[in-house]
């Protein structure tokens, strides 16, 4: 009736139902005359939405009966059509019957080819190529015998537990073992793409029999790796694994009905508002290059949560701040939870912070907002299993590379568990070693050592006691990189920053240490675990490591007091707090801070020693920069290479000749060597002692000093839309009038003295760039200088800094020029663009040894005019290796000719610096003049309007936390509901929603767009409904 019905035609088809099928297929080739034979057969059961993903040859469990049964169907079909070439017949084979029906022809090659290939050993795609070129193989006629068993998988981009949705993005980490067959087109830095097929790889295996072949695939699975993106190799481990396959035991329903993927992963649900993996302690050598450690901000919180659950110290763990993410366990696992309070439960049952907890799989956890400090940290026992990057798992978000691909993470994300596990079982802590952090009205006491920079050099006493006198406050926009200090304008010893800038905080580029508080100006800034390593500012003290894990707490508007401690002081709290990590217990001889800073301020030396200049040497002076840093100084503050170049002697001493046990890195900058040590290791007066023996053992006839020198040749598009775009940003959001605005090459030119704009650009153009450091604003970012001291264009830096530089802009501070690595902050005035200099993925053969830093010290740049569509394409074919620049690698350096080449032209350099510094007077005059810049505690000019005592609403929405309202998404008299987003605040450079408790009508909007709030302000009334 129904056929009749819609097709008019009552004949019907019956098919027999084979409900549990085996999906086997051929391998047939032929001559195109009727001669054709069959190459195995192959097990194509293991499927996912109809989809083959491991393929096998020969099919097992096959009687050889129906074996010879399905070659010989085959065989006849093959030859009643007079096939040509390679074809695949595809068969249903019903296991309860030992019968097969026919499926279909695929006249093609297979996708899975490669096994029978492999027993075979033959190449189907030559035998194809002979034959259509009239010259059959000559196996077609002879044909091969096959041997043992081989297996091929399919990776694909997708989502096992989500129905094999499908996944795209960029691969950060691609792995394949080398001893099997690997067929694919991706690999390091391969971005996926959502609109094509989702095969990535296809990995075969041969092996004389088929469990030898199980057994290879297992080891080449586990050896692989596929990071960044969701695939389906844990499932394909978990499937090759299973007692089906080892069993032979397939059909085309095993994976849909019976197979239960369990992955040992934890899920994704909700990210929190910025939710990173990090490890400790983190990427620590290359600071010397821009590559800052990254790392837990709170090391003391995440160091215990890896103790409390016996995970080795390296393990990588969540770093989530202010609000938690949601976690779904597809593993159970043992986790703890430590660092700032947060409303923390297990399938919506509370669980404690600062313990081990025992999650079964298929739970989930739930953590909330933050209740006191800033950061949380959560840790499972094993770790999380994420590539190690540089020699660290660690998220560097700005630098888009570490962690979870190298980004916060997101909703759908899975993370898999590691093997990080140490010989310590999961321990409980008592109450006395966890933190009690400042509540309202409390400050954060903070201990410091006085150092690299202070007084009288650059701040005058008075200064110094004000900074430790004062209770600082944190500004609403601190992050992983820094934290802006709110308090009372510096005073200075000087007028300003000669060469190296026209405002006094400015100085030739030095090395940061971690944890210093930089002057920006007049700004000062706690460099953080994100923070540059180089740059043009003074530090006035740095942060005790011990101590340092407090800022990672440290929220909007929290109160900071300083207190200065010795290098011992500081040396015994760190081994206190390794004492009390491995040990859970808290030592006796633990002494408040403002009992362990008694000292006079007079009485602070931030220089340790200073060496006197004589005949052979100039003056060193050695500065204290925190418990694990030395800053060491050759000569006056002027630009001299000689300087550099006596740091490069004293490298090559301390690496090559001698080296010292506990120096860890060397970091240098234009007349400065940082060292980077253990001080557990070795005593800062020991390390002093040794550094004096080594600047005894240094050559002391500096004109016969060679160094290699490339010169790299890039393009650059002069002032092009980036630049100007930067410039303009920061006059809309940052600071509307200042000597450099409204453009930057107008205030070079004038600084210098020129007559036009187009003798900056020619000078640009003509100058080669002498690279002294790297990594002056992030990732190999060059500090050089002008070889020739008539290229030297003298500029001011930024103050307050820019908050956004386009990656790839050059820039001019000092007499130093620089091209930004990433998207980053920054302070040099800004000339053009040009091509990235770091690359990740190593794409570019000019990537030499794996390094994905372009330039190395000494290098010499020399630019070449393009406009800015040519280099947009040559950007972007740089960055995918598609162009090669011309780098002159036999080249030298030769300080003695040098000097030759200044004494020569002596005279022609002094006429262009007397008339530079004339210009360069007048606009310092101009300079102190301005007068708006201000770092004062201020008091809101848009204050929280009052509540209206006759509204009565029910409840009011408060501001969590002290930001800057970005959005308000309700209007007064609109219904929402509960959980409602109704406003947006920006802080701590992130976006934080504000929720409506409750299903209410908005009464009352009592704050503005803009308007700066502090944390329990009143921000809507609002009526329940």
């Amino acid at each position: 009736r129904l056929a009749s019905k819609f097709f008019k035609n009552t004949g019907i088809y019956l098919e027999r139902c084979i409900d549990d099928a085996r999906h086997i297929e051929v391998q047939m080739f032929g001559d195109g005359h009727g001669h054709v034979i069959t190459l195995g057969e192959r097990d194509c059961s293991l499927q996912r939405r109809n989809q083959k993903i491991v393929e096998e040859t020969p099919a097992p469990n096959l009687t050889d009966d129906v074996r010879s049964r399905l070659h010989d169907a085959a065989i006849r079909l093959g030859t009643l059509a007079k096939y040509r070439s390679a074809g695949t017949i595809e068969f249903v084979y019903d296991r309860t019957s030992q019968e097969f029906y026919f499926l279909e022809v695929n006249c093609r090659l297979q996708v899975e080819h490669p096994i029978t290939e492999a027993i075979f050993d033959i190449d189907l795609v030559e035998w194809m190529v002979s034959l259509a070129a009239g010259h059959p193989p000559k196996a077609l006629y002879n044909v091969p015998t096959s041997r043992g068993a081989a297996i091929e998988v399919r990776l694909c981009s997708e989502e096992p537990v989500h129905d094999f949705r499908p996944s795209s993005g960029t691969l950060h980490e691609v792995l394949f073992p080398s001893n099997v067959r690997v067929d694919t087109w991706i690999t390091n830095g391969t971005e996926v793409s959502p609109y094509y097929d989702s095969l990535l790889a296809k990995v075969v295996v041969h092996g004389n029999n088929r469990k030898e072949a199980i057994e290879r695939m297992q080891r080449a699975l586990e050896h692989t790796r596929l990071i960044g993106i969701s695939t389906n190799l844990d499932f394909l481990r978990h499937v090759i694994g299973s007692s089906f396959v080892t069993s032979g035991n397939l059909s085309t329903k095993i994976l849909t009905d019976y197979f239960k993927y369990r992955p040992n992963a934890i899920e994704i649900l909700k990210p929190g508002t910025y939710t990173t993996i990090q490890d400790y302690p983190g990427r620590v050598k290359f600071w010397d290059v821009g590559v800052p450690p990254s790392g837990p901000m709170d090391s003391y919180a995440f160091r215990l949560a890896n103790r409390l659950v016996g995970n080795t110290e390296d393990a990588a763990g969540l770093e989530c701040t202010l609000d938690g993410p949601f976690l779904y366990f597809h593993t159970s696992n043992t986790i703890a939870i430590t660092g700032a309070t947060m409303n923390a439960t297990l399938n919506n049952t509370p669980v404690d912070l600062w313990k081990p907890i025992l999650v079964q799989a298929g739970q989930t956890l739930k953590l909330g907002h933050v209740a006191s400090g800033c950061r949380t940290y959560i840790a499972v026992r094993g770790g999380f299993d994420v590539p190690s990057y540089l020699g660290s798992r660690s998220t560097f978000v700005l630098g888009q590379f570490g962690g979870y691909a190298g980004r916060t993470l997101t909703s759908g994300d899975m993370l898999f568990i590691g093997k990080c596990i140490s010989n310590q079982i999961p321990s409980t802590v008592s109450n006395t070693i966890i933190p009690q952090y400042p509540v309202e009205g409390e400050e954060w006491q903070v201990g410091v050592l006085y150092g690299p920079h202070g007084a009288p050099d650059f701040f005058p006493f008075d200064f110094i006691e004000k900074f430790f006198s004062t209770t600082w406050q944190a500004h609403y926009n601190l992050n992983r990189l820094g934290v802006r200090l709110l308090g009372p304008k510096p005073s200075w010893t000087r007028t300003d920053g000669g060469e190296a800038g026209l405002h006094p905080s400015n100085i030739h580029d030095c090395e940061y240490a971690v944890g210093s508080i930089n002057f920006t100006g007049d700004t000062p800034i706690i460099l953080c675990q994100d923070g540059p390593s180089l740059g043009g500012f003074v530090c006035l003290v740095t942060i005790a490591k011990a101590e340092l894990w407090k800022i990672g707490q440290v929220k909007p508007n929290d109160r900071i007091r300083f207190y200065p401690i010795t290098f011992d002081q500081a040396l015994t709290l760190e081994r206190d707090q390794d004492t009390l990590i491995n040990t859970l217990t808290k030592s006796v001889s633990s002494i408040p801070l403002p009992l362990l800073s008694s000292s006079p301020i007079e009485s602070l030396q931030c220089i340790l020693t200073e060496l006197p200049a004589t005949a052979t040497r100039p003056s060193v002076i050695y500065r204290q920069a925190g418990d694990h840093y030395i800053l060491i100084e050759y000569g006056p503050m002027h630009l001299d290479l000689c300087y550099r170049f006596r740091v490069h002697l004293l490298m090559e001493e301390l690496h090559d000749h001698h080296p010292v046990e506990g120096i860890l890195e060397l970091a240098p900058g234009v007349r400065s060597l940082q060292i980077r040590y253990d001080s557990r290791i070795i005593h800062q007066k020991q390390l002093l002692t040794a550094l004096l023996t080594a600047e005894d053992h240094l050559p002391t006839d500096e004109n016969t000093i060679r160094v290699k020198s490339r010169i790299v040749y890039l393009p650059l598009a002069f002032e092009d839309s980036a630049t100007l775009d930067a410039v303009k940003r920061y006059r809309e959001t940052v600071k509307e009038s200042a000597p450099w605005l409204p453009n930057n090459v107008d205030f070079i030119q004038r600084i210098n003295g020129l007559s036009s704009r187009d003798d900056v650009r020619k000078t640009i153009f003509d100058a080669s760039y002498l690279i002294l450091g790297l990594g002056d604003v992030y990732l190999g970012a060059p500090c050089a200088v002008p070889i020739d001291p008539r290229h030297r264009l003298n500029t001011s830096k930024y103050n307050p800094a820019r908050t956004f530089t386009a990656e790839g802009t050059v820039g001019i501070g000092g007499v130093y020029m620089c091209i930004y690595g990433m998207d980053s902050p920054g302070g040099y005035q800004l000339i053009g663009r040009t091509l990235p200099i770091w690359n990740t993925f190593t794409r570019n053969t000019a990537f030499k040894d794996g390094k994905p830093w372009l330039l190395r010290f000494f290098d010499q740049v020399r630019y070449y005019p393009v406009d800015e569509a040519e280099l947009t394409i040559q950007r972007q074919a740089f960055r995918e290796g598609r162009l090669n620049i011309r780098i002159v690698e036999d080249n030298e350096f030769n300080l003695g000719e040098y000097k030759s080449f200044l004494k020569r032209e002596s005279e022609s350099i002094t006429n262009f610096t007397t008339k530079q510094a004339t210009a360069y007077a007048e606009e310092v005059s101009y300079w102190q003049n301005d007068t708006n810049d201000t770092n004062e505690f201020s008091k809101n000019d848009n204050e929280i309007k009052e509540i209206r005592s006759d509204s009565g609403p029910e409840v009011t929405i408060c501001a969590d936390i002290c930001g800057s309202v970005w959005k308000i998404l309700v209007e007064k008299g609109q219904i929402v509901e509960e959980n409602a987003p109704v406003i947006i605040l920006e802080a701590m450079k992130m976006e934080l929603t504000i929720r409506s408790p409750i299903a209410c009508k908005i009464s009352s909007i009592l704050c503005n767009v803009g308007q700066l709030v502090n944390a329990k302000d009143v921000l809507l009334e609002i009526e329940a409904v």
